[in-house]
């Protein structure tokens, strides 16, 4: 790791390259959304050195930034990232870097608890290697158009796109290579782009990398990727279900761990059942042992219930296999070196660092304790029914429960952030239990 000396000798450095003259700072709130200041590179030279306040209302409010508990809102102490700078990609001689709450009152944080849990790994003897792939809608509407139709039926851009489809991408090329271009000045990778089931439906899987990093590039991906089909008079919309006639939309996490003392795959064992080691058959047990309790981590919106349903190509329950789209935790096995998990539960509108972080954390304890994860499913697991104990809670208010009372979220995690965050999931799903739908009033106005 490096010292704060050189971190910050690395930051002006890169300042420099990028030719910086302002620096836009920013810190993921719970739900992954980046709030962001513009300051003078001076500024932000001085703020990663000494450090600065930020306020503390992030983690007292919801979604819609209401703020759901009493107090002063006070500015806290956060720092900067140095080595999460990035060129700013709208507009030369600027850049942007993450920050976070500082210790203790950080412990809130899931970016923090990530890097915990990365450390953690690494004590193990283990480096974390990651990606996530993201499917989202484009709708050819803008901020103003949308609240003028009161969200109630969005126009959809590429209204007559297939999955796969030679002329979406054909006819999109300027946009999405725009898109490409975008990213790549921000260090952000494309693994990949095609486009998925349903109209104006795209599928970005991202380059991997190796820890923190990966979530960083995901929760940027989906930040800047809003921004520049706003900035196109478009809207990128990452829910998980934009309406029941359509599918979900996924946010996966492949997932896998290198040995420290000779970077070979943890995963692999060519003489192990499927060429699975004794690590990753316990990484996977703990997994699926704790997703049930742990699902609110990485599903923290009311929407990302709407695809766990049947018929959604989303999992129900926890279950595993080879080689199998239908389970929640899909073993990749093609080559020794690129074993990994494939985490087929977050949806589009996951938090990456706190889905990151539950995976990891989850798995980690199954190597700690030895968890068998039983056999692996064969077959359509959409179609089973969920064996006893495996299977999800029905919608974010079960969840926040669940995870409350689990005591080894709390023993993996600690008592502060499980409580921060199951407190802002029941505000989420409290303002979600008051709200009168227009489906309530068609279904019951004349009848009832």
């Amino acid at each position: 790791m490096q010292s704060d000396a050189t971190g910050l000798k690395n930051f002006r450095q890169e300042l420099d390259r990028i030719g910086a003259t302002h620096v836009h700072i920013g810190i993921f709130d719970p739900d992954g959304l980046l709030r962001i200041k513009r300051v003078e590179r001076a500024k932000a030279e001085k703020l990663a050195a000494e450090g600065y306040q930020f306020c503390d209302v992030l983690h007292n409010w919801d979604s819609a930034e209401q703020t759901y508990s009493g107090g002063a809102y006070v500015d806290v102490p956060a720092q900067i990232f140095p080595q999460t700078l990035r060129a700013w990609p709208f507009e030369r001689a600027e850049a942007v870097c993450i920050a976070d709450y500082a210790l203790p009152f950080g412990e809130r944080s899931a970016r923090n608890q990530l890097i915990a849990q990365i450390a953690k790994a690494r004590k193990m003897g283990f480096s974390v290697h990651s990606a996530f792939e993201f499917e989202f809608n484009i709708l050819a509407e803008d901020a103003a158009s949308l609240r003028a139709g009161g969200f109630a039926d969005p126009r959809h851009y590429a209204p007559g796109n297939r999955t796969y489809s030679l002329e979406t991408l054909a006819e999109q090329q300027p946009l999405l290579g725009g898109l490409e271009a975008m990213l790549d000045q921000l260090g952000i990778k494309m693994d990949a782009l095609h486009t998925e089931l349903g109209p104006g439906c795209l599928e970005v899987p991202l380059g991997h990398a190796e820890g923190i990093k990966a979530a960083d590039d995901a929760a940027l991906f989906k930040n800047f990727t809003r921004t520049y089909f706003r900035r196109h008079g478009l809207t990128a919309c990452f829910m998980s279900k934009l309406r029941e006639t359509l599918s979900g939309q996924s946010g996966h996490l492949h997932l896998s761990l290198r040995n420290i003392a000779d970077d070979s795959p943890a995963f692999a064992d060519a003489a192990g059942p499927d060429g699975l080691s004794v690590t990753a058959r316990h990484f996977i047990g703990g997994l699926i042992t704790l997703m049930p309790e742990m699902l609110a981590l990485c599903s923290q919106t009311v929407n990302a219930y709407k695809r766990m349903v049947p018929g959604m190509w989303a999992p129900t329950h926890a279950s595993w296999g080879v080689q199998n789209r239908s389970v929640a935790a899909r073993v990749m096995n093609d080559s020794p070196n690129s074993t990994r998990v494939e985490f087929r539960v977050p949806s589009a509108d996951t938090n990456p660092h706190a889905a990151l972080a539950m995976c990891l954390g989850a798995g980690l304890w199954g190597i700690e304790n030895r968890i068998d994860p039983g056999p692996a499913a064969i077959g359509d697991v959409h179609a089973e029914n969920a064996p006893p104990g495996t299977g999800f809670p029905a919608d974010l208010g079960d969840a926040a429960a669940r995870l409350s009372q689990s005591r080894a979220a709390r023993e993996i995690f600690g008592d502060t952030f499980i409580d921060s965050f199951v407190r802002a999931r029941r505000a989420e799903y409290a303002a979600y239990a008051r709200h009168v739908s227009a489906w309530e009033r068609e279904r019951y106005l004349e009848i009832v």
